[in-house]
């Protein structure tokens, strides 16, 4: 290892700057170290990924079991690496604040922010609660001195408020609040991505995708930057996982080994 973390997070930041490219989701360091192996420029982890690593739920892990999580996948690798932050951890702006300064001094070189609170009956915060929340943020990672991406979320579609023009409404103040970089998990149609790409501009977008239709050439002909996967690469290590795993227990058959990669396949990749 002989890149800087200031030279991953002048990386990334460039990479934001023109061009789509493809930030894959590693879940723990093997899965970080294969995707660097195959040429990918950054890399994000996943909150998703990681929880099901440890035996968790999604939403489940706390802050401190997060923060040195990142502090190991930043350390394993020369590629920049932007955190899955959740919501912060927090409901104040201050707080939201404080782990942010954490998460910076962790080594990250990007993290993201949603909008998504974990008090009962309230899913999203207000527009004006999670703008606050960005801004602090955004004033965290500044007061820091580290040029770390800021990507600010609108998780309407998943929290069950699919409403085009509140998202867009959102977006476009985290990004007046000093987000580098905006993101809706679950957009689904070209329409909808024009939409909030033209909204933000140029703030670059992020999309993640999680099923097939969508190729690398037709998000960046609609002017998406980065494109994420979020868990669906630990969902397809565990479905290889859970596959063979039900077949052993339930069949007594073990017809599943015949497709597996080979162990010296996995220590050279591994061979540092």
């Amino acid at each position: 290892m002989n890149t800087t973390t200031a030279n991953k997070r002048a990386l990334l930041k460039s990479l934001h700057s023109t061009g789509c490219f493809v930030i894959p989701n590693p879940w723990d360091i093997g899965s970080a170290r294969y995707l660097a192996g195959l040429g990918f420029k950054a890399l994000a982890t996943t909150s998703a990924g990681f929880a099901w690593s440890i035996g968790r739920p999604d939403e489940a892990v706390p802050v401190e079991s997060v923060l040195a999580h990142l502090r190991a996948m930043a350390a394993a690798v020369d590629l920049p690496v932007s955190a899955d932050f959740e919501n912060g951890f927090a409901d104040a702006p201050e707080d939201v604040a404080a782990h942010v300064a954490l998460a910076v001094d962790n080594g990250i070189a990007g993290l993201s922010i949603e909008d998504t609170s974990r008090q009962a009956g309230a899913r999203l915060y207000d527009i004006a609660t999670a703008t606050a929340r960005v801004k602090a943020a955004r004033a965290a990672i500044d007061a820091t001195g580290a040029d770390v991406v800021l990507t600010a979320r609108a998780e309407g579609y998943l929290a069950g408020r699919p409403d085009l023009a509140d998202i867009i409404a959102r977006l476009k103040a985290f990004s007046e609040a000093g987000a580098d970089c905006l993101f809706a998990p679950g957009l689904k149609s070209d329409t909808d991505i024009v939409a909030v790409v033209q909204a933000v501009a140029p703030k670059p977008v992020n999309v993640v995708v999680s099923t097939p239709e969508f190729t690398v050439a037709r998000l960046a002909a609609l002017g998406v930057r980065r494109i994420s996967l979020g868990g669906a690469l630990a969902r397809a290590a565990w479905t290889g996982f859970m596959s063979m795993a039900d077949e052993i227990a339930t069949g007594g058959t073990f017809g599943s080994l015949g497709g597996v990669v080979a162990s010296a396949t996995l220590n050279t990749t591994f061979q540092r």
